[in-house]
C-alpha cells in the first residue's frame, strides 16, 4: 500500500523491493472489463461512467475494453450489450438466462466468476452500488483475488499494475492500493465519482455468449415477489444539476429549513454533511461525502460546511462550488470556486428572496444550463 495517490507511478519505486514476480498462470490475464449492472431492464448509470474510466485504463495498457452483461434472456440484455459499444466497448461478454432475471448472489457470482476464469481479464471494475458491492465481494472471495472498494481514482502504474486510490482512516487520508500478485485486479467505484463519457452511436461489435450452467434447484435463494422501495426516488442527489447543502455551521435543525427553502426556489436537491445525519437532523439519504452520496452538479452551494476530506471527495467533481462559512480558514475554501465569509443563517434567506424575485417557475429548470 502507498499513501501517495496522486503520483502512483512514483509509488512503484518505493515498493519495487517487495513486489514478487507475477505467477506464470496469471500472465495470460489481459484486458479491462466493466460489469454492466442492470435491474429490470434498466442499466445503472455508474456502469457507463466506469466504461469511460475503463477506456482510459485500456488505452494506457494497449488492451481491449470489454463489457460484461449478465441478465435474463431477451431484449433488455441484448439492448444493454448493444449500448456498451456506444460507450466504448471493444467487445461484450454476455451471460443470458432467465434464472438471472432477478439479482441473486449465487447465480450472479457463478456467472461472473465462470466468465472471468474462462476469458481471464487483468482488471475488473464494478459500480459500488448495493448490488455491485454484494457481487464484487463474493466474486473476489471466490477468485481469491484482491478488491479495492469505493475508489475515487483509478490509474495504471509504470509496470502496468492497477493503482486504485480510496480514502482511509476515516477519510483523513487517501491511499493507493495495488493487487500485485493476483488477477484479476478488482475495484469498485461509487456512482458519480467518474464523469459520464459521451455516448457515440456505433454498430454492434463482437459479442461472446457464455452459458450460465445452473438450474433453479442449484440456487438456494428464491425470489417470491418484487416490492419496489417506496423511498427509492426520495432524493436524486447523485444526478442533480443543482445541489444546496448545509452543515453544523447552521447551528440547529430549525435553521436547516433555510437550505430546503433555497433548494426549492432553485428547483434543486438539498443535502447535508455527515454530522447532521449523526445528530438526526437530516435523513441518511441526503448525506454527501465519502460515506454518503458523490455528486457532480453544475452548481453546488455549501452553507456552514467546513469541508473536511470526507466531504471533499464527494463534491469536488462539481462544476461550480460556492462555499459560505464564517471561518475564513475553513478547508472548504481551499477547493471552492467562490468563497463567501459570512453567516449562512443571514445569507441564505437573502439569497432565497433574491432568486425568488428573479426566477420564474420555468427559468428554474434552466438555472444550471
Amino acid at each position: 500500500m502507498s499513501t501517495a495517490p496522486r503520483t502512483p507511478a512514483q509509488a512503484a519505486g518505493g515498493r519495487a523491493s517487495t513486489k514478487k514476480e507475477l505467477p506464470e498462470h496469471f500472465k495470460a490475464y489481459k484486458h479491462v472489463w466493466v460489469f454492466i449492472e442492470q435491474e429490470r431492464g434498466v442499466v445503472h448509470p455508474v456502469s457507463w461512467e466506469l466504461m469511460g474510466a475503463g477506456r482510459k485504463l485500456a488505452d494506457k495498457l494497449k488492451v481491449d475494453l470489454a463489457a460484461v452483461v449478465i441478465g435474463p434472456d431477451g431484449e433488455a440484455t441484448q439492448h444493454a450489450a448493444a449500448e456498451s459499444f456506444c460507450y466504448g466497448a471493444d467487445l461484450v461478454y454476455t451471460v443470458a438466462d432467465n434464472l438471472l432475471a432477478d439479482y441473486r448472489n449465487e447465480s450472479y457470482t457463478k456467472a461472473l466468476t465462470d466468465v472471468v476464469n474462462t476469458y481471464k481479464p487483468e482488471i475488473l471494475l464494478l459500480g459500488a452500488t448495493t448490488l455491485g458491492r454484494d457481487l464484487a465481494g463474493s466474486v473476489a472471495t471466490t477468485l481469491l483475488t484482491g478488491l479495492t472498494a469505493d475508489c475515487t481514482e483509478l490509474d495504471v502504474d509504470a509496470d502496468g499494475s492497477l493503482a486504485a486510490t480510496r480514502p482511509t482512516f476515516g477519510g483523513s487520508l487517501l491511499c493507493t492500493i495495488y493487487t500485485l500478485n493476483y488477477r484479476p485486479q478488482m475495484a469498485t467505484v461509487r456512482p458519480r465519482v467518474m464523469p459520464m463519457p459521451e455516448r457515440v452511436v456505433r454498430d454492434t461489435g463482437r459479442i461472446v455468449s457464455h452459458p450460465l450452467g445452473l438450474v433453479e434447484d442449484d440456487i438456494v435463494t428464491k425470489v417470491l415477489s418484487f416490492l419496489p422501495d417506496r423511498d427509492s426516488a426520495k432524493s436524486n442527489l447523485a444526478y442533480a444539476d443543482v445541489v444546496v447543502a448545509g452543515g453544523l455551521g447552521l447551528g440547529s435543525p430549525e435553521n436547516f429549513q433555510l437550505v430546503r427553502q433555497l433548494a426549492t426556489v432553485l428547483g434543486a436537491e438539498y443535502g447535508c454533511s455527515r454530522p447532521l445525519v449523526q445528530k438526526g437532523w437530516v435523513t441518511s439519504d441526503r448525506q454527501i461525502g465519502q460515506t454518503g452520496k458523490t455528486i457532480r452538479p453544475k452548481l453546488y452551494i455549501a452553507a456552514g460546511i467546513s469541508g473536511a476530506i470526507q466531504h471533499r471527495v464527494g463534491v469536488e467533481g462539481a462544476d461550480l462550488i460556492v462555499a459560505i462559512n464564517t471561518d475564513k480558514n475553513a478547508p472548504i475554501f481551499e477547493f471552492a470556486h467562490v468563497g463567501i465569509v459570512t453567516d449562512a443563517i443571514r445569507l441564505l434567506p437573502a439569497l432565497t428572496a433574491a432568486f425568488r424575485a428573479r426566477l420564474s417557475p420555468h427559468s428554474r429548470d434552466r438555472i444550471a444550463s
